[in-house]
């Protein structure tokens, strides 16, 4: 238990830095045409260079910004901090994206309403018909400026003893509601993870079994590229 208070803690102090906008080959971030945004789904590993966005670099031969921040959420009040990143929407830089990539909503749900008893929280989120809340008002954003958009879900435990157990079913009805706005929108394409992770299989985690190891962020890059191709 103080292991993973511990994690969360860390995940939370890390989160509140200046997220660190990776300069591309020609030396600027105009140059980049894809733009990664989210939480530690995205952004862990990036100390080593094996976050999701590093992948995906190398997989499609360009540039990739990577904006996303550890512990972010969707809903997030406070400004300072907010602006700093853990805000999810507050991630987004003006840019010349054909393509940005995001996810959230898990942090909403773990830590703002424990994964139990959140239908209020999910429907702050995205309700049922997808049209409204803070997820569909952020998607109309980042659409507005042209770009394609890719909505990433969340890893599954994999049936061994995990801290995020008791979220799978409201990540499910999350995630109904992102795939089926997806649907009615040619340009945002939604991609799951619910079948990444092999029962049992514990190599898709890390330690804390929360978040995603550098084999886990490799194979989500790889669907995310399939997207973009």
């Amino acid at each position: 238990m103080r292991l993973f208070l511990f994690l969360l803690s860390l995940g939370v102090l890390w989160g509140c830095a200046e997220p660190v906008t990776r300069a591309d080959t020609n030396g600027g971030e105009g140059q980049a045409r894809i733009l990664t945004m989210g939480d530690s789904l995205l952004a862990s590993h990036g100390i080593s260079g094996r976050a999701v966005s590093d992948v995906l670099e190398a997989q499609l031969g360009e540039p990739v910004i990577d904006r996303s921040v550890l512990g972010a959420r969707v809903i997030y009040k406070l400004p300072i901090s907010g602006s700093a990143g853990l805000n999810i929407g507050q991630q987004f830089r003006p840019g010349d994206w054909d393509w940005i990539v995001l996810n959230g909503g898990g942090n909403d749900l773990w830590l703002g309403c424990g994964c139990s008893r959140c239908e209020r929280k999910v429907e702050k989120l995205i309700s049922e018909d997808g049209k409204s809340g803070a997820i569909p008002q952020m998607l109309a954003r980042l659409r507005g400026t042209g770009a394609k958009v890719v909505y990433v879900g969340y890893l599954r435990s994999p049936g061994v003893p995990s801290p995020i157990d008791s979220c799978r079913e409201v990540g499910d009805l999350l995630e109904g509601r992102i795939a089926a706005a997806a649907q009615a929108d040619a340009g945002l394409y939604f991609v799951s993870l619910a079948d990444l992770v092999p029962e049992g299989d514990r190599s898709f985690h890390g330690l804390d079994m929360i978040h995603p190891s550098a084999k886990a962020s490799a194979a989500i890059a790889g669907r995310i590229a399939r997207v973009i191709r």
